[in-house]
């Protein structure tokens, strides 16, 4: 995956938090046994802490104040998202919502920007705090996107994936999935409390990575604002192949065989390997979103 070197990133789109502490109450959830338990429920669940009983109890607790330096000092060109991770993160944000953007104006509809927080550890937000255990999330209460860049090493590490930048873009497409289903209305069908193989909590993950594969169909094609041109030059079939290999590493069949050495398809909430890499496939391939129906 390349970006234009001569693009400028637009940073107000990444709020960088990292080093910052979260305001107001704890986390409940810390390391060790009770991390990896958060691990597993939260990977890429699609809503806030709040859901997975992480909320520090506040009422209101708000996402941490931030300043944006490292970003914004670091991260200013294409040039910089091809040599540094949290500066491609920023331009992967920036082609993500450059596409919904377009597509929404496609469709006639309006499409709301949400920012990413890139955190360090423990975090504050609408939904109430959390720490890097729960993996990527997006919090419907904010509309904001979370992720602690530490997170893409467990992906390889712990989960098996082999990694790449593209692998660190699905994860992020796969969240911005989520906003658009808050904006559509369909992301509060994962919300009814019911997990399993058919649940909506697993149609709702699977859709999430179908939207991911649109955005990578339209990634080299989709203009950026500042230039007139595309913000990501190419996409490789590696590329793809490392999207697909990390879809299929948070498969649940694939998490509890590593974890609990047997599978429990009745407890999943996020489809096996085999549905994410298909749904994300079956997004890539068509580029059309309206193929996304995991529903039917």
């Amino acid at each position: 995956m390349q970006f234009d070197d001569d693009a400028d990133l637009d940073t107000s789109e990444v709020q960088d938090v990292r080093g910052s502490r979260i305001p107001g109450g704890r986390a409940t959830v810390g390391g060790g046994a009770a991390a990896l338990i958060a691990l597993l429920l939260g990977l890429f669940f699609g809503v806030g802490p709040d859901q997975l009983g992480l909320s520090s109890g506040d009422d209101e607790p708000a996402a941490t104040a931030s300043s944006l330096a490292q970003v914004q000092q670091t991260c200013r060109t294409g040039r910089d998202a091809n040599a540094k991770e949290d500066c491609r993160i920023v331009a992967v944000v920036n082609s993500v919502q450059d596409f919904w953007d377009q597509e929404f104006e496609r469709r006639s509809g309006t499409y709301t920007r949400s920012p990413t927080v890139l955190f360090g550890n423990q975090v504050g937000t609408a939904c109430g705090a959390a720490t890097s255990a729960v993996g990527p999330f997006y919090c419907p209460a904010d509309r904001k996107v979370y992720l602690d860049l530490g997170f893409f090493e467990e992906l390889r590490t712990r989960f098996g994936a082999s990694g790449g930048p593209f692998a660190q873009a699905y994860v992020v497409a796969h969240e911005y999935g989520h906003h658009v289903q808050d904006l559509m209305g369909t992301l509060s069908r994962s919300q009814d409390g019911r997990t399993g193989a058919t649940s909506n909590a697993v149609r709702v993950e699977l859709q999430a990575d179908c939207y991911a594969g649109v955005w990578a169909h339209h990634a080299t094609t989709t203009n950026d604002e500042s230039t007139g041109r595309p913000l990501i030059t190419s996409l490789t079939d590696a590329d793809i192949r490392d999207g697909l290999d990390a879809a299929a590493a948070v498969g649940d069949d694939r998490i509890q065989e590593r974890y609990q050495g047997r599978v429990t398809p009745e407890s999943w909430t996020h489809g096996s390997a085999k549905q994410r890499q298909q749904w994300f496939y079956e997004g890539y391939r068509t580029g059309d979103m309206a193929r996304c129906n995991t529903f039917r």
